[in-house]
């Protein structure tokens, strides 16, 4: 049970900014989970910035491919209008 549950709970802004960068934070605040270990803390950081540079490397890599099928689907109407015109 949420420690918040009740007719007075009110959700303060750092909830919010907390849910908004990690619901599962979040979630283990709302449940009163202790925040006073530095090493998970550093843990989930860290999580955080490679699961991050993964996401930045896969949109220029989508990016790149697409970029490539432009670019082959180009160059295949090239050959075919110089095969057929030619």
């Amino acid at each position: 049970m949420s420690p918040r549950q009740g007719p007075q709970s009110t959700l303060r802004a750092s909830e919010i900014g907390t849910y908004f960068y990690c619901q599962r934070a979040w979630w283990f605040q709302d449940q009163g989970f202790p925040q006073d270990s530095a090493a998970a803390m550093e843990s989930g950081l860290a999580w955080h910035r490679r699961h991050g540079r993964r996401v930045l490397t896969a949109g220029f890599l989508r990016l790149a491919g697409w970029m490539l099928l432009l670019a082959a689907a180009a160059a295949t109407a090239a050959y075919l209008a110089s095969t057929l015109l030619g």
